[in-house]
């Protein structure tokens, strides 16, 4: 990350330690909960570190962990009633490209199926979703401009290193939690970067 190497170089909006805290505000939201659906996408061979990372976070703040693999929009409706067969509490999503293109559906399933859920992204709960935690996207956009401006000032990528995000944001929106009967607690609420009433 620190010398790419190559023509390489760029701003990673993933990183795992903030898995822990999305499921950490999971717990602070919904009272007592124990159980947690994880919703990814087991065509990308990617998730599969994350998930583990997931895995770990979960076992550390007390939460049993139900992990629902999907590979195709006709996956998700099959994914919900597995966890509600299992008596899912929550819901985290593991994002990739697959689950962003597809964000309405699973908000609109969440809300269905009245699971209080967890993001990487506001473009989830700008679509539905519950809350979200992740990458300041602005901030990250931001910083990629100045990696343009110096490139095209003639620095090599190979010597720009590989940045992770140095902000994160928390956005909720308050209607989902109305519609689920979801009360935000004023802790997690003064947290938060946004809130969509």
């Amino acid at each position: 990350m620190a010398r790419p190497g190559g023509n390489i170089t760029g701003l990673s909006i993933f990183t795992p330690e903030l898995t822990g805290k999305r499921l950490e505000l999971l717990k602070e939201t919904v009272s007592k909960l124990s159980r947690v659906g994880t919703i990814w996408n087991t065509a990308n061979p990617g998730n599969v570190p994350l998930l583990k990372d997931t895995e770990v976070a979960a076992r550390q703040l007390g939460l049993e962990l139900q992990s629902v693999g999907v590979r195709s929009p006709d996956d998700l409706e099959g994914a919900f009633a597995t966890m509600a067969r299992s008596k899912a509490e929550a819901l985290n999503v593991l994002s990739d490209f697959f689950m962003v293109t597809n964000r309405a559906q699973i908000a609109s399933l969440a809300l269905k199926s009245r699971l209080p859920s967890i993001y990487p992204s506001d473009v989830y709960v700008q679509s539905g979703g519950l809350m979200s935690y992740g990458a300041n996207l602005p901030a990250t956009y931001h910083r990629a401009v100045i990696y343009v401006d110096k490139i095209l000032k003639g620095a090599k990528p190979a010597d720009l290193p590989v940045q992770q995000p140095t902000k994160s944001a928390l956005v909720i929106n308050l209607q989902t939690a109305k519609q689920i009967g979801l009360t935000i607690p004023p802790n997690v609420l003064a947290r938060a970067d946004k809130v969509i009433p």
